[in-house]
């Protein structure tokens, strides 16, 4: 290859240094490199290594935008961590794909005459050709589901293989995944990037698109809607935001169109699978789960469940919804099935497996038990349930004592276990610190069924291991991916999911159900989001009063900061704080501020309220547009980096502070210009202006209420106006003047200000009369009479009234009942719209207890 780069900037393919009976997928068995790689790594070094290391690092930024991510279970402290994509892909040649692909969907036909025998007549087991021992008791054997399988083509809809090359150039099946295979999204994903940071060798190499292995799988879920249904309605069950692959569920009913529900948002009624959203229960046809099997009904299948529908393999029964993959699938993930295939190829299909399994001898035969307790040293021991504890061991890797412990398990109940060859995986190019590298690899295919015939994805999911000479590939142990790029003879045609009709025509819009568990956290969205603003405009007006105690020196600047950081625990909430504090406290406040921003336990606190807000958004992540996506994490990405993970002190406190607003802001645009004003806008926008309102009379009670001396009392005024970004319009309205009554009649009563009191409560008025409940009623619901007479009373008010000063007290007597009743009011009506709207279950920690479903 033709080096035209210096040698600081080599990529170092000159020194590539494959292993010692170890395929490698650039070179094969050859001493040169493939004609084709040979061609894509001549571009590599064209480009350099700085300039490749440039490209990576655009990968991962655009990863990171795009909110690609991978939870690693027991990492509670980091609920997202970066998705890692190496900049060299995998190539294949179209030939030898077409080898692979026909093996793949040999396997997948395979399978699922399997299934449909293992849960229908069962001829396999009474002819011997499988051990019952082996399928029945494999916890994926679930003995309820027998005969509930549907009338349909193929019952195995969605399947994927781990392929690994071996030493002498074969590709092997490593293990099956039919339960929940996941991956298909992080392929896609992954491609997209890749098409953007080597956009012209892209070109150049011409790939196969992965279009449409995604339009074959909407078509497949649509075929499988019971009674023929022509427009089903299909969701993705997903155990919910702390489950390991949760942005591919989002990520996927995003870009099908799908609707991404928990087992809360379903129920059984009537026979049939509804949605539970706010415009009532609507039918669904088709569930894609990626639930596991056994948690998806509580009431037949594992009684402890909070990710199912109870009831729901009943529907199934009844043929009123179609699930795929179907509850009892993941019985064909038994490892000691693979010691079984060949048979069962011959004697289903009559033919030889195109892709060999890994060797594997089951234990619950005498010979194969006895070749693998002879064999220890050389095998990698697997119990046949994935169940979470039982990890497969490398027999030479133990010690004598732990060698015997495990021949006294498998002597106890060897029908659990399977011996395996241990096999070395292919190498491939990586790009490791500015070099490119050999790192063992595994490829992770997927198929969709597709009327009478299966669809492979033209290349897939690869992952490699993170260190030399290592075979463990898998992210929880930190593995990178990889693009994989099948090679087409001739430029690939486009293929969309857009369904285009003969001609152009009207249809109607199909406005998708908003689940109840999605309007919640919309509505904590906005709430959350308005706390945030609230206390970070509040400490910045503490802040600078602050400096200026510390500069000039003024009495009246040290009370009206007194009066201010008292209110700042107040909004917050984060007593006892600067209300009852010692002298000392108000005096050196600096401790506590920082306290305030960045002690994420501390309830009330800025940290807190980013971080809940991230969180809320997130767990409707399939909701929000990618623009949106981005500014979500922008807020709490920069503040974790600026603020919580530096050392800082409170003077470096504004720019940071000036920055979150700017982020806040930025959302709120987002929003209001890309959000359709449907029911989730109308949850989002109530949870502002409920929060924001509360907030504001929270602000005013504390800094408004109690009587000032006149001088301070001027210094509150201009306080409470900068805070709440209301000074400017303050000063065009009433130029040099200064009064309380002024000031109240702008920030409460003021329907055109969108920081007063009046405007949030006309505006919840509007959004809960819009909501679908409150449609076509000729009385008013329980929230919209509240806010009625919330906007009411304040409507009625007379600013000079309301500042007349009780002079035993020291305060604004009618000022303090307005907003007090106003507070209890808003309180009310939260807690009602929280009961009449947000009725799914919560499924909390327990999410973590589906963690077996498919580690990637």
């Amino acid at each position: 290859m033709r080096n035209t780069t210096s040698p600081a900037n080599d990529i170092g393919t000159q020194y590539y240094a494959t292993q010692l009976g170890i395929y490698d997928e650039m070179y094969a068995t050859e001493n040169k490199a493939l004609p084709y790689w040979e061609r894509f790594m001549a571009a590599l070094e064209n480009m350099g290594s700085e300039n490749l290391e440039l490209r990576r690092k655009e990968a991962q930024r655009l990863l990171r935008e795009n909110g690609v991510t991978y939870n690693v279970y027991g990492d509670s402290q980091n609920l997202t961590r970066p998705w890692r994509l190496d900049p060299v892909p995998l190539l294949i040649s179209s030939d030898e794909w077409s080898v692979i692909e026909a093996g793949i969907k040999q396997r997948a036909e395979l399978l699922d005459l399997i299934l449909k025998d293992i849960y229908g007549k069962q001829s396999l087991l009474k002819k011997g050709l499988l051990p019952p021992d082996l399928v029945l008791s494999h916890e994926g054997f679930l003995h309820p589901c027998v005969s509930a399988l549907q009338n349909q083509q193929r019952h195995l809809t969605i399947y994927s293989a781990n392929l690994a090359r071996g030493p002498n150039g074969r590709m092997w099946v490593l293990d099956d995944r039919t339960q929940a295979p996941s991956g298909s999204g992080y392929a896609l994903e992954n491609r997209t990037v890749m098409t953007r940071v080597l956009t012209d060798i892209f070109r150049e190499t011409q790939v196969h698109r992965l279009s449409g292995f995604f339009k074959a799988l909407h078509k497949g879920l649509a075929a499988i809607a019971p009674h023929n249904k022509e427009d089903p309605r299909i969701v993705i069950l997903t155990p919910g935001p702390l489950n390991e692959t949760y942005f591919e569920h989002a990520y996927l009913a995003a870009y099908l169109g799908y609707t991404l529900v928990q087992g809360g948002d379903l129920t059984v009624r009537d026979g049939h699978v509804w949605l539970k959203s706010l415009a009532g229960l609507q039918p669904v046809d088709v569930i894609l789960r990626r639930v596991d099997d056994s948690f998806c009904d509580p009431l037949e299948l594992r009684s402890g469940s909070k990710l199912g529908v109870a009831g729901l393999l009943e529907v199934v029964r009844r043929g009123n919804v179609a699930i795929a993959n179907p509850l009892g699938s993941s019985v064909l993930e038994n490892p000691g099935l693979l010691a079984f295939l060949p048979r069962l190829s011959r004697h289903f299909l009559n033919q030889e497996l195109k892709l060999s399994s890994v060797a594997t001898w089951w234990c619950g035969q005498r010979r194969e038990r006895d070749f693998v307790l002879q064999s220890l040293d050389s095998l990698v021991i697997k119990p046949i349930n994935r169940s979470q504890g039982n990890h497969a061991v490398f027999g030479g890797e133990l010690t004598l004592k732990e060698k015997e412990d495990l021949r006294c398990q498998i002597l106890a109940k060897p029908h659990l276990f399977i011996g395996q060859e241990q096999v070395s995986f292919s190498t491939l190019p990586s790009f490791i610190d500015n070099h490119i590298e050999p790192r063992n690899a595994v490829i992770r295919s997927f198929v969709v069924a597709s009327g009478n015939d299966y669809t492979v994805m033209p290349g897939g999911l690869t992952r490699i291991a993170p260190q030399k000479n290592n075979f463990i590939v898998s992210n929880q142990a930190g593995g990178i991916s990889k693009d994989t790029w099948v090679l087409a003879t001739e430029p690939d045609k486009t293929v969309s999911l857009w369904t285009q009709p003969r001609r152009n025509q009207l249809i109607d819009a199909i406005t998708e159900p908003l689940t109840s568990r999605a309007a919640d956290n919309l509505f904590w969205v906005g709430r959350h989001l308005e706390r945030t603003e609230a206390v970070t405009r509040l400490l910045r007006t503490v802040l600078q009063k602050l400096r200026e105690t510390l500069e000039f020196k003024d009495p009246v600047d040290n009370d009206c900061l007194t009066v201010l950081l008292r209110t700042l625990t107040q909004v917050t909430g984060t007593y006892p704080g600067f209300v009852k504090g010692d002298a000392q406290l108000l005096k050196t406040p600096e401790t506590e501020l920082l306290s305030l921003v960045k002690d994420s336990s501390k309830k009330g606190s800025l940290t807190a309220n980013i971080l809940a807000f991230f969180h809320a958004a997130f767990n409707i992540r399939d909701l929000w547009s990618q623009d949106t996506w981005r500014s979500v994490d922008n807020i709490q990405r920069r503040w974790q980096l600026r603020v919580i993970n530096t050392e800082i002190n409170v003077e470096q406190l504004q720019n940071n502070l000036d920055d979150l607003i700017t982020g806040i802001v930025a959302f709120t645009g987002l929003t209001s210009e890309s959000m359709t004003r449907e029911s989730a806008w109308f949850m989002l926008d109530s949870g502002r202006r409920l929060e924001r309102a509360l907030a504001l009379i929270a602000l005013l009670r504390s800094t408004l209420v109690p009587r000032h001396e006149d001088a301070l009392q001027n210094q509150v005024l201009e306080a409470v106006l900068v805070t709440t970004d209301s000074l400017t319009i303050y000063q065009r309205r009433y130029r040099s003047f200064i009064q309380l009554p002024l000031v109240l009649e702008l920030l409460l009563l003021d329907e055109t200000h969108p920081r007063s009191v009046a405007y949030q409560l006309y505006q919840l008025s509007i959004h809960l009369e819009a909501l679908p409940r409150g449609k076509g009623k000729s009385h008013l619901s329980e929230e919209e009479r509240l806010i009625l007479k919330a906007y009411t009373d304040l409507r009625l008010c007379n600013v000079l009234e309301l500042t007349r000063v009780n002079e035993s007290e020291g305060i604004y007597t009618s000022l303090e009942r307005v907003l007090s009743d106003t507070t209890d009011l808003l309180w009310k009506i939260a807690e009602v719209i929280a009961q009449t709207y947000f009725t799914h279950s919560q499924t909390s920690q327990l999410i973590i207890l589906n963690a077996p479903e498919d580690e990637l």
